[in-house]
């Protein structure tokens, strides 16, 4: 319902011929480049665009060119990360964002699920057997201490459907019991709820949770979540995350919040979407 606003139209406008925007992951030039293809993507798939659109159709062929080596991404080469393990972890989560049917980043997801598995042999998790797998993984000692813990919006959302049951519930309390949350998402363990529900917090945290959705283990393991949004609705039965919530990134979805009603009206949408997905 959001996708011929005029948010989708600004971002779509500055999308590079060859389907990217410029940087993908870091934006070395704001004043060149105002938006990296990772913020583009994730705006865009936040206001309901999907492979069928020829916007993400395009990055997407884009992204898969860039993994299969036909293309680099332009971004200078982070020194905290191993930078062909990062390059290829973001890329190929991006693509599965919106396809599993791509076979390059198919064959990635599949290392990083092994990998995974292998650290949870036991149905806990064992950070050796996890160092000692990527290492065999990857052929090398891990360079980075972003990637030695997973528990970062690239894997998680990129093994959500590719673990079998066992492994996957003990990965899914894992992830929710992590101290530092989910990198790049939140912050502190997801089992303690915002202390103000009106607040930039909740919407970081509902973006964690709705990156949690996409496993099995969600329909009976957030129920304490589901029970939390019931309670925060207001006597009309909508929610309002309030105005601190608008970050560009997950709102505003209507055109203005200037008035009162727009912003309600997006943030019971996005809480409904979760609902949707746990009950």
């Amino acid at each position: 319902m959001y996708k011929d606003g005029k948010w989708a139209k600004e971002i779509i406008a500055l999308q590079k011929s060859n389907g990217s925007w410029g940087f993908f992951h870091a934006l070395s030039e704001p004043n060149k480049n105002p938006i990296t293809t990772e913020q583009a993507l994730r705006r865009l798939e936040i206001l309901g665009y999907g492979i069928d659109d020829d916007c993400i159709a395009m990055a997407v062929e884009y992204m898969d060119n860039s993994l299969r080596d036909k293309k680099q991404i332009p971004d200078r080469r982070e020194k905290l990360h191993d930078w062909d393990i990062f390059t290829d972890l973001m890329l190929s989560t991006w693509i599965r964002r919106f396809t599993n049917g791509n076979d390059t980043a198919n064959r990635i997801v599949r290392k990083w699920a092994a990998l995974i598995s292998t650290a949870f042999t036991n149905g806990e998790y064992n950070h050796a057997a996890y160092v000692s797998a990527y290492q065999n993984t990857f052929a090398m000692k891990p360079n980075g201490g972003r990637l030695v813990d997973f528990v970062s919006f690239y894997q998680v959302s990129l093994i959500a459907d590719c673990l079998d049951e066992q492994t996957e519930t003990a990965v899914f309390d894992y992830i929710l019991s992590h101290r530092e949350g989910i990198y790049y998402l939140s912050s502190g363990p997801m089992t303690i709820l915002p202390e103000r529900f009106s607040s930039k917090q909740t919407s970081r945290y509902l973006a964690a949770m709705e990156l949690m959705a996409t496993y099995r283990s969600s329909k009976h393991k957030l129920q304490f979540v589901v029970e939390w949004l019931h309670q925060n609705r207001d006597d009309n039965g909508n929610w309002d995350i309030g105005a601190t919530s608008k970050d560009m990134i997950y709102f505003p979805l209507s055109d203005d919040w200037r008035k009162k009603e727009a912003r309600i009206s997006d943030c019971t949408y996005r809480v409904q979407r979760f609902l949707d997905k746990v009950i």
